[in-house]
This record gives structure tokens, C-alpha cells and sequence, in this order.
């Protein structure tokens, strides 16, 4: 599918360019074990790092980042990000500004003194016809101070103008910097089509196909990595 990107033609060359998912995972990801030792099981298991629906689930789409070093302190967002003045006259210069708590009142994100963001993006999306963009929290991420809320974007007609992504300030006593290149928010393209829902009882066939492999699963732990996952196609550079 293609996914088309475009920016303000003065910031092009100063903005990061939206990753793979796969490029930004956590350093916690890659430096954890495989697996780790269980009193409950007498012996070493295997970690989510071999958990093949964990792992997918964080590479999957492309993710925004934070286009400069954000320092918080008492409270308070600062940085210091010189940016060319864009050719778009409604265009936004700063990475973040934020929505008052009364936009959120009466669901369970409100607070009086909770802060939330908003992330401004410096890319418009487009998608083919029929393609709606899904964007959510990095997925679990929750080592991260703030979670995006999720939302779905209609990015094959709307793509004129960067979406902003809403973000719920988790960690009130946060300080420190939040480091350019810090994934803001997860998306992905789903296609916009009815379902339709259908419910049956096994058969004698499925029953026992349920029980073979159920079988294997306790068996081969790998069984669904090496005979079941659908192959990843990898984007060029990314």
C-alpha cells in the first residue's frame, strides 16, 4: 500500500521523517532476555520478547516522533527548536500545545490538574481510497510519560493539513527531557468496509482440530512463530 508523506516545503530537511515502527523500539525490548526463571514453573520460561503477537503489535505501522528535545520541569514545557518560518501561513512551529481539562470532562482521561498535550505534526497523510488511518498509543508502552488517545482519521480525504495527536499526561512528577525521535503516537491503515459477524458451534472436524493443535502449542512452543505468523515485508531504509 502507499502511504504518502508530505511537509511544508521550508521545513523539509528539519523535520524527522515518520519511522517503521520497528525502528524505534525500545531499547528495554532489545536488551531483555529471552527468558527468565519462574518459581511457579521450577525453571526458566520464555519472555514476551519471544512472544511473537507482543512483538508485531510494536512493529507494526509507523510511528510519529518528537521532532526536538522537549525539557519538563515543575510542570512546565520548554524548548529550543529554531525552525525556517514555514511557506503555509496556518502552519505550526512548535512540537507541542495542549487542550485545558474541560475537553475531556465527564471520561474517565479527567482531571482538573491533569495536563494534556497535543502533538503537533509537520507531515500530512495520505491513503488510497477507502483507507482510514488508525492512530494509538505506541504499543506497550507504558514507560513512556504521556498516552496518546486513539483515534481513527478519515486520511484518504482528509490530508490537507498535518492531524494533531491528543496525548494524556501520565506521570505528573515527570521531570527530565524527552529526547527528539521519541515516538509520540502509533498509526496504521485499516480499511474502511461493513463486517459482518457470524457465529457457529464446532464441528466434530474443528473440535479436533482445536485439540491437535492445541496439542502442539504445549509441545512445540514455537509452533505459531514458525508455522502460523504471516511474513513481515520490511520498508527500504527504514
Amino acid at each position: 500500500m502507499r502511504v504518502i508523506f508530505r511537509c511544508d516545503p521550508h521545513l523539509k530537511g528539519h523535520l524527522p521523517e515518520p519511522l517503521a515502527a520497528r525502528a524505534a523500539l525500545p531499547d528495554w525490548l532489545r536488551q531483555m532476555p529471552s527468558t527468565a526463571h519462574s518459581e511457579t514453573h521450577g525453571g526458566d520460561i520464555r519472555t514476551v520478547k519471544q512472544c511473537p503477537p507482543f512483538v508485531d503489535a510494536m512493529t507494526h505501522g509507523f510511528v510519529f516522533t518528537l521532532p526536538c528535545d522537549v525539557h519538563v520541569r515543575n510542570g512546565v514545557f520548554s524548548w529550543d527548536w529554531s525552525l525556517p518560518q514555514p511557506a503555509a501561513r496556518m502552519h505550526p512551529r512548535a512540537p507541542l500545545s495542549f487542550h485545558v481539562p474541560a475537553q475531556v470532562e465527564g471520561t474517565p482521561f479527567h482531571a482538573d490538574d491533569r495536563v494534556i498535550v497535543k502533538f503537533n505534526s509537520f507531515w500530512t497523510v495520505e491513503l488510497p481510497d477507502g483507507w482510514s488511518l488508525f492512530a494509538m498509543p505506541p504499543a506497550n508502552r507504558t514507560d513512556l510519560p504521556f498516552q496518546a488517545l486513539s483515534g481513527l482519521v478519515d486520511a484518504d480525504r482528509y490530508h490537507d493539513v498535518g492531524i494533531l495527536f491528543p496525548a494524556i499526561w501520565t506521570q505528573p512528577d515527570f521531570e527530565g527531557v524527552l529526547a527528539r525521535g521519541t515516538p509520540v503516537v502509533q498509526c496504521f491503515p485499516v480499511q474502511r468496509e461493513p463486517l459482518e459477524y457470524e457465529f457457529q458451534a464446532f464441528n466434530a472436524e474443528e473440535t479436533a482440530a482445536y485439540d491437535a493443535l492445541g496439542r502442539r502449542l504445549l509441545d512445540d512452543k514455537g509452533i505459531y512463530r514458525k508455522q502460523y505468523r504471516a511474513p513481515r515485508s520490511r520498508t527500504p531504509g527504514k
